[in-house]
């Protein structure tokens, strides 16, 4: 009896412990397993990672590839204008110089020209100079002549009828203006602020002075020669004043006839495009 109570007791005791020592074991197992779950999860968050990693990569290199494509074309866009540019600037310097020979020449003419106008206006002044010079006035101004004649010495007051004295000054001017042909003439009238007392032919100051201006024109065709294709009569009436008409010496200054001697355009034209 002690001996199955004994054997009863063994059993139970290494049944006891055989149970223990399993537990143990499935404790470690089950640690193991939790440990193992944790660590997949981990590497699964650590590949969910990368795949968005990749996925962002993947992105930004197709952007790179498309700033690539636009910076190639844009870089044959560059070349291309470039070398349209370079012609461009070959064109634009051609132009240029063809501008700066252009004004070169126009300098030259000017300066012919201007030798001209001052030989023209010196050789009247040596023609005149035995006038009153209140009377004549020659010189050289935008490139033309100008001979400024009072009305004193070429009318009567408030007539367009040429004086016989005035004839010889009007007969120098004549020479000069026949022995440079190539010129054209335009005599301009002028007339002070008076109002003038209207007639059968002059009703205001535009009268006056456009006859006093035909008067003249005529005087130099059918007495000196003066080729009439040459002459332009204008009327400036008191329009284009020298003085202040609110004095007499003003006024006087202002009655005036003007002979403009100056190139016609064809021959200035002719001066800008010779040949150096």
């Amino acid at each position: 009896m002690k001996n199955l109570i004994r054997t009863v007791l063994v059993g139970g005791v290494a049944l006891t412990l055989a149970s223990c020592g399993t537990q143990k074991k499935l404790d470690a197992l089950q640690l193991n397993y939790q440990q193992c779950l944790e660590t997949a999860g981990q590497k699964e968050s650590t590949i969910q990672t990368q795949k968005v990693k990749i996925t962002s990569l993947e992105d930004q290199l197709a952007l790179l590839k498309d700033q690539n494509g636009i910076l190639k074309q844009s870089l044959a866009d560059c070349a291309a204008t470039s070398s349209k540019g370079s012609t461009n600037i070959a064109q634009l310097i051609s132009q240029i110089k063809e501008s700066q020979d252009y004004i070169k020449r126009l300098q030259d003419a000017r300066s012919k020209q201007d030798s001209l106008n001052l030989a023209i206006s010196n050789k009247l002044k040596r023609s005149l100079d035995n006038l009153n010079d209140q009377d004549v006035d020659v010189k050289v101004q935008k490139g033309v002549v100008f001979i400024s004649l009072s009305d004193n010495m070429l009318y009567k007051s408030g007539s367009y009828e040429i004086l016989p004295t005035a004839e010889n000054v009007l007969s120098k001017v004549a020479t000069v203006i026949n022995d440079y042909s190539d010129y054209d003439v335009l005599v301009e009238g002028h007339t002070d602020t008076d109002a003038m007392k209207p007639n059968a032919l002059i009703k205001d100051n535009w009268d006056l002075s456009a006859l006093r201006a035909t008067s003249v024109v005529r005087t130099l065709q059918t007495k000196f020669g003066v080729n009439p294709s040459r002459m332009t009569a204008g009327a400036r009436s008191q329009y284009v004043p020298k003085a202040d008409n609110n004095t007499a010496a003003g006024k006087a200054a202002n009655r005036r006839t003007e002979i403009i001697v100056l190139p016609k355009l064809e021959q200035f034209m002719e001066l800008i495009n010779a040949k150096r």
